[in-house]
């Protein structure tokens, strides 16, 4: 080891020794032990620093041997196996971590945003809350809690988070589209208008949000302006199938039958799989058919009966499926 590797590992090892004295987040039995812990975490650091973090992993290991309750090593474990993607074992290391260090931000944090990677969102609001109770001002820890509550559609403490991450930065483009989502979906359709059109004065361009304040148009019977959003989006974006879906459908609603027809084919050729243009287009060639006579009506008709099955078949169980099944039976005869 180089004489200035030396002195940072000196200096390391005061500086550590500080922290554990200071804030009792470890203990020893004995001083032999807490020096050899300390000179193993320490060259853990360093390890990292140089990115051999197997290496590092195999210091800290043995630093959590010679003491179980050493908070320090857990949390570098977490978060060199985030790092590496190993996240069942960063879980377990961060786990550790905050049961030793109930102060520990960093830790319930990190512990978090692991479990929001892994789509474990109910464990991943359990970290997020206890971080944001550890700091109250944090714009991260109060965005990604909202996000998480919002994917086990707990609508109510997300639009809490929400909005207190909201306070600490209300000029934040993605606060405000997360805002507009949870309105929406407790159909408070005007307040979520209000948010997608703040995150639009942020990010003028933004597809998604652009989308999101169309369907919320077009919850609300504003069919023109969710024409033009649409149609700005699928101009950005010409391979975007949700929203040629929504222009579908918006189409529909202004009755241009030919237009609705075009927009869910082009949503069909993106996305072969999407069930919800399959069956919106079943509804367009319905009504273009009720236009027509003859051979043309009952080719119109079997071409509405083939994406209705088409939609059964990619998604059994959709929303009001037994209707489509009535009307399959009821066009087929």
């Amino acid at each position: 080891m180089s004489n200035s590797q030396n002195r940072k590992k000196l200096y390391l090892t005061f500086i550590l020794m500080c922290v554990i004295v200071l804030t009792g987040i470890s203990f020893f039995s004995g001083c032999s032990q807490q020096e050899q812990a300390v000179d193993l975490y320490v060259d853990a650091v360093m390890l990292k620093e140089l990115n051999e973090n197997e290496k590092a992993i195999e210091k800290l290991n043995e630093a959590t041997n010679v003491n179980k309750n050493f908070s320090l090593a857990y949390s570098m474990l977490g978060r060199i196996y985030q790092e590496m993607q190993e996240y069942d074992k960063s879980v377990a290391s961060y786990e550790r971590a905050t049961q030793l260090n109930r102060w520990s931000f960093r830790d319930y944090f990190s512990l978090g945003r692991v479990y929001q990677v892994m789509k474990n969102f109910v464990q991943a609001v359990k970290a997020y809350s206890r971080a944001c109770e550890l700091k109250p001002d944090h714009r991260d820890a109060h965005l990604y809690a909202a996000q998480s509550y919002y994917e086990i559609k707990d609508y109510s403490n997300a639009l809490v988070y929400g909005e207190q991450a909201e306070r600490i930065d209300p000029d934040a483009g993605e606060i405000q589209k997360l805002l507009g989502d949870i309105y929406g979906d407790q159909k408070d359709y005007e307040q979520a208008i209000r948010s997608y059109k703040r995150a639009l004065e942020i990010d003028s361009n933004d597809p998604n949000i652009m989308t999101s304040l169309a369907v919320a148009y077009l919850k609300t019977n504003r069919n023109e302006p969710a024409k033009e959003l649409l149609s700005s989006v699928v101009s950005i974006q010409p391979d975007n199938n949700v929203a040629y879906k929504h222009l579908g459908y918006t189409y529909l609603k202004l009755k241009d039958i030919d237009k609705s027809i075009e927009s869910y084919t082009k949503a069909i050729e993106i996305n072969k799989e999407d069930w919800d243009a399959h069956r919106g287009l079943g509804v367009s060639y319905i009504l273009q058919s009720k236009a027509a006579e003859g051979a043309i009506e009952e080719e119109l008709t079997k071409k509405a009966i083939h994406h209705w099955q088409l939609s059964l078949e990619i998604k059994p169980d959709q929303p009001n499926r037994e209707r489509l099944k009535k009307l399959i039976e009821y066009y087929y005869q």
